[in-house]
């Protein structure tokens, strides 16, 4: 019989535990650095639509950087209500 959804995949990375926020935003924040740097100098030595779809990943990897660094900004700090 054959199974309508495969099994999902194994994980080879995990994120271990007792590991503060600050230090889990910290390390984020470097990954999506290294990624948006990654895809800059990539995107530099292509033309065209390869290009511009390279640097369109850019911008989503700097959108998910600012998001990361006002979470980071508000570690700690109370959530305001809206009104």
């Amino acid at each position: 019989m054959i199974k309508p959804t495969p099994n999902p995949p194994v994980r080879l990375f995990t994120v271990a535990d007792g590991i503060s926020t600050e230090d889990l935003l910290v390390n984020l924040s470097e990954t999506l650095a290294s990624a948006n740097a990654l895809s800059c100098d990539i995107a530099f030595n292509l033309e065209g639509a390869s290009r511009e779809e390279l640097l369109g990943v850019a911008q989503l990897i700097e959108l998910a950087q600012l998001l990361a660094d006002r979470v980071h900004d508000g570690v700690g700090q109370p959530t305001a209500s809206v009104s």
